[in-house]
């Protein structure tokens, strides 16, 4: 389409919301920095610089925030964690930073120091004594307690962030932890001033206060750890003419639970601390902004001029509008909240998010059975008479389907499930794992890793990529580990290509011969049947029993071991139930774990005792779903709690979570085998739960069965036009 040449003179005369600001309105939270503004807008006006600085008092951080929102201000300095809350709550965006001239530019590094001598890591933190800078301090408290706040290795119940802390830690500093209602715990460790005075005060009176005084803490032996900023233990060091200790007596505790020495602190540390950034809307143009500070930092950053936009000792108060320590200010480009932040701080801040005015009162539990609401209800008189929070409330559904879909709606928040129903909870209604169980070590019935095993050999050393014609063992057609785990690879990684959406003939034809038994026999290709034995006598061949003898884990095992297939499909425990004596049966009795190999995904071969790393699935732990605006961490923390007082079977409180002997069936709400509930840590979403290997192993199924319903629609849309042309041809011609 064509414009008229005044069509473009025209839109010079609506200038963009951007090109409009005339007027750029700082927010301010005290006097002094409304004080400060004033100059700063005198100093700019002055140097004619452009949009014209207004100042207006917010009273608060948070009360300048809702005001830009609003519009009734344009800009801000905030820090991480206030950015984080604007950006999520009001839509605003970082658009210029603080820069500090250290060599981490616009960031430092929180960090956990520890003695050397010590063995504590970030995994080992329960029951340590803790030094902190002070309460709601970034490196001090916000970082560490947030980070293990959200890989669940702090459980809270409720929104009790400091209770959580204290029931964690055996004592603490945390200088301010003194309103009411904080754990007397958090402040044990504290010093006072030297006259014994001011002890846990926010101040400099108490010795343990700041970055120096949490160092110092553990330095004097009070805490196990200090939680500081990357730069405290060499600024320790400065001014002592000879300290008692050197760098090499502390070490960095590393967020994968492994140790470095404080030199490291790029590598390993809890989290990197953005700097401070100037915020706005998103209707505001950040280049206007950061071209209005970056001319005023030109003229009145150092020199012999009166104002100095990074100093605040005229007003009596310290890092107003700007953190003292700035060297200058850069422009932030086309970054959301989240990417200035970067994972590390976010994760730490979601941990700590949490609203107890938010709270749901109660959590609504879907139960699929008569038995599960008996039991449900148990469970939530059981849970009430402990005080335990939120309150359970039973929600009966007819299916996992109707509970995912009730979840979804926000009608229910929780309901356990296993595997395939994960997989369909996430994919098909954005729900997300807030805790897991988590079975006694060795239990390979409540999960495992589906694994191809053959013989060790010399020559003829195949891998994955040469299974076609070979001789396959399976433990039965339908079942886990011997069929949808392998098949589903096989035909996601397109080794397996489905013939006229026939599986079963697709498989045929890819095995030169295999055993995989079956309980429909109409139908089903005879070679899929062909290395099958049945029982002594011959009899019940191919049968899903116990009658054939290559049926099941061990059975399956034993065709390769008997030399009748090249690979055996199985768990990962069946080699070692029929080897090295663990098996007496003459078959089994002379077997060596080490005369086997396991086929890896990825073309390679590994030794059978490397399955966590050479497996084609793992069937994982069942999962407790939520929706994902429910706050996971309040979950696992009711029934972490929960769990203190009715995990245990044998524990006196009258309700076994974990048991359903007393409810006449098995599994119900909580498989009876879960040891514990855990937390999902890192693993937030239904994709990382389930795994790389599970999840492609079951969309290869469900993929193959997919294209097969829509070729089959296809076909059906194609008779009944079929149909149709017919019809309107016999009225035509009638």
């Amino acid at each position: 389409m064509r414009h008229p040449a005044g069509f473009f003179a025209l839109l010079l005369c609506f200038p963009t919301a951007a090109a409009m600001l005339s007027l750029l309105r700082w927010c301010t939270v005290s006097d002094q920095e409304l004080a400060k503004c004033s100059d700063m807008s005198k100093a700019f006006s002055r140097a004619h610089l452009f949009p014209e600085l207004a100042c207006v008092n917010g009273g608060s951080v948070i009360g300048c925030t809702s005001m830009i929102s609003r519009n009734l201000a344009d800009v801000a300095t905030v820090d991480g964690g206030i950015l984080y809350q604007a950006g999520k709550e009001h839509g605003l965006k970082p658009v210029v930073a603080e820069a500090y001239g250290q060599d981490v530019g616009t960031s430092y590094y929180a960090v956990a120091v520890v003695k050397a001598s010590s063995n504590l890591t970030i995994n080992r933190l329960r029951g340590a004594k803790t030094c902190h800078t002070g309460i709601n301090r970034t490196a001090g408290w916000n970082i560490p307690v947030g980070l293990l706040l959200d890989s669940g290795r702090m459980p809270m119940m409720g929104c009790r962030v400091a209770k959580a802390v204290s029931d964690y830690f055996k004592a603490s500093c945390v200088p301010g932890a003194t309103a009411v209602g904080d754990p007397a715990s958090l402040c044990e460790l504290c010093k006072g001033d030297p006259a014994g005075q001011s002890k846990c005060e926010l101040s400099p009176k108490e010795e343990y206060y700041d970055y120096l005084g949490a160092f110092r803490c553990l330095v004097d032996g009070a805490g196990d750890v200090a939680f500081v900023k990357h730069t405290t233990v060499t600024e320790a060091m400065e001014g002592q003419a000879q300290p008692s200790w050197t760098l090499e007596d502390f070490q960095l505790l590393c967020r994968d639970g492994s140790r470095a020495a404080v030199s490291e602190w790029r590598t390993c540390h809890l989290s990197r601390v953005p700097a401070h950034a100037v915020i706005t809307r998103q209707d505001v143009e950040g280049s206007l902004i950061f071209e209005v500070l970056d001319q005023g930092q030109q003229r009145f950053n150092g020199g012999n001029s009166s104002f100095q936009m990074f100093d605040s000792t005229a007003y009596g108060g310290k890092n107003l509008l700007f953190k003292d320590s700035t060297a200058k200010l850069v422009p932030i480009m086309e970054q959301t909240y989240q990417e200035w932040l970067g994972d590390e701080y976010l994760h730490a801040m979601q941990g700590l998010d949490c609203d107890p005015k938010r709270l749901p009162e109660f959590l609504r539990w879907c139960v699929l059975s008569t038995e599960e609401i008996w039991k449900c209800s148990k469970m939530a008189a059981a849970f009430k008479s402990q005080n335990l929070k939120p309150e359970i409330q039973c929600v009966s559904a007819q299916s996992p389907e109707q509970c995912m879909e009730r979840i979804q709606k926000r009608d229910v928040d929780a309901v356990v499930l296993a595997g395939k129903d994960v997989y369909v909870a996430g994919k098909t209604y954005g729900l997300v794992p807030a805790a897991a169980e988590h079975y006694a070590d060795g239990d390979t019935v409540s999960t495992y890793y589906a694994v191809a095993v053959v013989k060790r050999a010399t020559s003829d050393v195949f891998t994955i990529h040469d299974l076609q014609q070979k001789k396959s063992c399976h433990t039965g057609y339908g079942r886990m580990a011997g069929w949808n785990i392998p098949i589903g690879l096989l035909l996601r990684k397109g080794f397996i290509q489905p013939q006229e959406c026939n599986l079963l003939k697709a498989v045929s034809s890819f095995f030169s011969t295999s055993c995989v038994p079956t309980a429909e026999k109409e139908g089903y290709p005879a070679n899929l049947c062909e290395l099958c034995v049945g029982d002594s006598q011959g009899n019940f061949r191919c049968n899903a029993s116990s009658q054939e003898t290559y049926y099941g884990y061990t059975g399956a095992f034993r065709c390769l071991a008997e030399g009748h297939g090249d690979v055996a499909f199985v768990k990962h425990s069946s080699i070692f139930e029929n080897t090295d004596g663990h098996n007496s049966d003459a078959w089994a009795s002379r077997l060596r774990s080490g005369d086997f190999q396991l086929l890896c995904p990825n073309g390679a071969r590994a030794e059978v005792d490397q399955f966590a790393g050479c497996h084609w699935g793992q069937v994982p732990p069942r999962a407790v779903m939520v929706h994902p605006d429910t706050n996971a961490l309040v979950v696992y923390g009711l029934l972490d709690k929960a769990q203190d007082f009715f995990g245990d079977d044998n524990n006196q409180n009258g309700f076994k979570m974990f048991s359903s002997s007393d409810f006449q069936k098995q599994d119900l709400i909580f498989k009876d085998s879960t040891v514990k509930i855990v937390p999902v840590g890192e693993r937030r979403t239904f994709k990382s739960w389930l795994g790389r290997p599970f999840l492609d192993s079951l969309e290869g199924i469900l993929e193959s069965s997919s294209q097969c319903s829509r070729a089959a629609t296809k076909s059906l849309n194609v008779i009944l036009l079929l149909m149709t042309i017919l019809t309107l041809a016999t009225i035509f011609t009638s």
